[in-house]
Order: structure tokens, then sequence, then C-alpha cells
């Protein structure tokens, strides 16, 4: 934490000396300008859940997340980034059940939690960020076979882009332990994308690497456990070295609709069995404006080992690893700060996997309405 601190300091040393502003305003001007530079924006997200599996007994429940984002430019290049979230102690999702024994204003504080704590510097088409914030690399279509869409990593991370490349490399550290005596846990990455303009659409191909080094012969930060990764006597087997491939083809008109299709592969270098998952996906239409709808639809094959279990989607085969199957999604733009939205899995959990030791069918439905504000 101490290497954070100092980072996010030197990185504000060195922005703040390279920005060229008035030494006098006058009040007003400083009044305006103080405002201007504060960004705000949030959502909630109630949701009806059914989960419906072999080897456990069913649910069914209502669910909310609450998130809320502000940030503030310190001057014209700097930033500071923060946000709060519902799901406290929950890394991979903001989701909150409500019961009825709990009082209303449980609901709203004892949950939160900080999800963005960070400084950005940007110049030209670069950036850095230094501190709690979004891991920020391209998933084709939003996948979420290696990282969860609510994932926050605590570190240092630099990223590039134009309009035919983009790249991030970084090193971020697990923070957030949930349990206590887990040794520390690093994790470095890079990224690199390619972008291709063809006659009536766009070409995407990339891939990265990820290492997690610290896991092996450490126990699981997190209270939901190893959630399918290989994992004896309270330890983990091995550490994740995840390399990653993806290509996304995006179509500008298909049908009157945009369209997208995407394959992501990963494989983890690390570990001789059970190492590899893949991810194909296919989008019609977009939400820009109200009354549009887009659906989508995924195959999904993930392997016990293929990534770490606890940074993945946290809602496809209970969450990890060891199962494969299909979602469908649905969106429809309401108005215009409100969505409609639905996700229909229907999934295998592997022998491994399933609580009866025989693999198990999991169906899982959500239906989401969501509030911007």
């Amino acid at each position: 934490m101490k290497k954070i601190v100092l980072t996010m300091a030197a990185v504000a040393t060195v922005a703040m000396a390279s920005e060229e502003r008035s030494a006098v305003e006058s009040a007003s001007e400083s009044e305006n300008s103080f405002f201007d530079r504060i960004h705000t924006k949030g959502d909630m997200r109630l949701r009806y859940e059914t989960i419906e599996r072999d080897d456990k007994d069913d649910k069914y429940r209502t669910r909310y997340r609450l998130r809320y984002f502000l940030d503030f430019d310190i001057t014209d290049n700097f930033m500071l980034e923060s946000a709060v979230s519902s799901g406290k102690g929950n890394p991979t999702s903001g989701n909150v059940t409500f019961r009825d024994d709990e009082n209303w204003a449980d609901y709203f504080v004892d949950v939160l939690k900080i999800d963005i704590l960070d400084l950005a510097y940007k110049f030209d088409n670069s950036w850095i960020r230094a501190g709690k914030s979004e891991h920020h690399l391209y998933r084709p279509l939003k996948t979420q076979l290696i990282w969860d869409n609510d994932i926050r990593l605590y570190g240092v991370n630099y990223g590039y882009e134009d309009d035919t490349k983009a790249y991030r490399v970084g090193v971020n550290k697990i923070m957030e332990s949930m349990n206590e005596g887990i040794d520390d846990i690093y994790i470095y990455m890079a990224q690199y994308m390619q972008s291709m303009k063809l006659e009536n659409a766009k070409l995407n191909m990339g891939g990265g690497f990820y290492y997690y080094d610290g896991l092996k012969g450490n126990g699981t930060p997190y209270e939901n456990g190893a959630l399918g990764n290989s994992y004896t006597g309270g330890f983990y087997e091995y550490n994740y070295a995840i390399l990653e491939a993806f290509s996304e083809l995006q179509f500008h008109d298909l049908f009157g609709k945009p369209f997208k299709a995407a394959v992501t592969l990963a494989y983890n270098t690390a570990v001789s069995s059970d190492n590899f998952a893949y991810d194909a996906s296919m989008q019609l239409g977009d939400t820009k404006n109200i009354n549009d709808w887009k659906v989508g639809y995924t195959y999904r094959d993930i392997q016990k080992d293929a990534v770490f279990a606890a940074h993945n989607d946290s809602d496809f085969i209970a969450g990890g690893t060891d199962g494969k199957g299909h979602i469908i999604t649905a969106k429809y733009k309401m108005a215009e700060n409100l969505e409609l939205g639905g996700h229909f899995q229907w999934s295998t959990l592997n022998a491994s996997k399933s609580a009866t030791g025989i693999e198990a069918d999991y169906h899982r439905v959500q239906l989401d309405a969501i509030l911007k504000f």
C-alpha cells in the first residue's frame, strides 16, 4: 500500500509541475472553474433472479446494485477519480439481496464500499492511473471470460489508444483480502489490440498476458472460495499465467442494425491440464437512443484452471470456472435514463465443481430495470 501511495504522490507531482496555470484568478472565475471540474453520474439496478440447479436448492431472489461516480479535474490533464458501490466484500459484484429481517437503512449504509479511488494523468493518447481503478483492458463484446465487469485493481497502470491500436501495461496487487493470513498476490498484465478498417466493418485483433504471482501455496483472498480452481488443503495448487487471444468483427449495418461477433481464447501456461477456455459471442443492435434494443448470444467453455476464478464472470456457472454453456442477453432503452434488460443462461457444471460430484445442469434468469442519473 505504501508503494501505491508513494507512486500516486509522484504522479501528482509530475502532473502538476507540467501544467501551465495562471497565478491569479478572480473569485468568480475560481468558483465557476471549481464546479465545472466536478463530474458525477450514477445508476441503480433492480433485479429479479432465479437460479435452478441439479446439485443444490433453487434460489429466487430480488436484488439491487447502487453505484455513484464522482471525478474532479485537478488540472486539465490530471484527475481524481472516485466511486462508491453496494456489494461490500464482493470483488466481482455490487449486488445486494433484499431480506425481510433487515432494516431498510442497512441496504444503503453497511453494504457500501469504495469502488474506485485513483489519480489519473492523461496526455496525448495516453493515460497513467495509480490507486484503485477499473482495469481498462479491452474486452471484445465486453466478455467476462477472464475479467468480471466489476473487478477493480490496486496498482499502477498505463494505457495508450489511437485509431489503429491500443495497449495496456500494469502492476497490481490484491489488497482487499477478506481472509487473514494471506500472503501478497501481485498481478502483472499487458495487452495489445490492433484495429483495421474494412469496407463496412472494423476488425479488432489482439491478445494479452496476465500473470498472478503468489497464488501457488497461498489461501484464497476472498470469502467465496476458489470457485473451481484447483485448491487442496486450503491452498491453491498453481500460479496463473494466462495467455489471451481475441478477434472481433464490427459491422456498421447488418439488417439495419450494428452487428458484432467475437472469439476470445484463454490459456493458462502455468498448468499442464484443464487450462483452456474460450468464448464465442455475437450481438445485434445497440441502445444509444430511446426505443433502441440489442440482443446477444454467447457460448462459453472454461476449464477449471484456465483463468483465476475469483476474477472472472460471477454470474456464469455460479461464478468462476469449471463448466460450459449458453447465455442470451437482451436490453431495451425505454427512456433516456431507463433501460430494461434480461440474462438467460443454460449451462452445465462439470463434475468436480458440482456439489454432488456428478455433472449438473445450471439455469439462471435475471430480469433488470436500470435507472441512470
